[in-house]
C-alpha cells in the first residue's frame, strides 16, 4: 500500500509475504501513516487529513473506525472496488509496470528496493497530476450517477 498526496508518497506500506490486511493491521499501517505525515507534512495534521480508501472489510471495520474517529480524520467515499476512482489504479499502475517490465528480482528485498527507488524518484508533478485528475473523475462519476467513467 502507498499513501501519497499531491507531493509525493508519505508512506510506502509493503507486506510481508503471506500476511492479510485486517482491521488490527489496517490501523498499524494508519499509525505510521499519521507518523509519516508527522515527520513529512506536518500542515495536513493541522488542516485534516482526508482519507481516501474503498470499503473493504480492515477499511470499514469498527476497530478502523474507531481509530479515525478518535484521530478525527475524514473518508472521501469511494464505491468498492472502482478504478475509475483510486488513482493507484488509473494513474499508477500503468507506469510503475512499464517501469519494471522485463526486470527480474533474486529475492522480495530486491523489488521492495526497486519499488522505493522508483517511487522515491517519481517527480512532484506525477503526483500532482494523479491528484488533480481524481477531481474529473469525481465529477464524471456524479454525472454519470456513480456508473463507471471509462467502460
Amino acid at each position: 500500500m502507498h499513501y501519497r498526496d499531491a507531493k509525493g508518497v508519505i508512506l510506502l506500506d509493503i507486506l510481508p509475504q503471506g500476511q492479510c490486511i485486517n482491521a488490527a493491521r489496517y490501523c498499524s499501517t494508519l499509525d505510521r501513516l499519521k507518523e509519516a505525515i508527522r515527520r513529512k507534512r506536518p500542515e495536513l495534521l493541522r488542516r485534516g487529513v482526508v482519507l481516501q480508501h474503498d470499503n473493504a472489510t480492515p477499511n470499514s471495520a469498527n476497530l478502523t473506525q474507531q481509530w479515525l474517529q478518535r484521530y478525527g480524520w475524514k473518508i472521501l467515499p469511494h464505491p468498492a472496488h472502482s478504478p475509475d476512482l483510486a488513482p493507484s489504479d488509473f494513474h499508477l499502475i500503468g507506469p510503475l509496470k512499464r517501469h519494471l517490465g522485463g526486470m527480474a528480482f533474486e529475492t522480495e528485498d530486491d523489488l521492495i528496493s526497486e519499488l522505493r527507488n522508483w517511487f522515491d524518484n517519481l517527480d512532484v508533478d506525477f503526483f500532482r497530476v494523479g491528484i488533480n485528475s481524481l477531481l474529473s473523475r469525481w465529477q464524471k462519476c456524479i454525472d454519470l450517477h456513480g456508473d463507471y467513467v471509462e467502460k
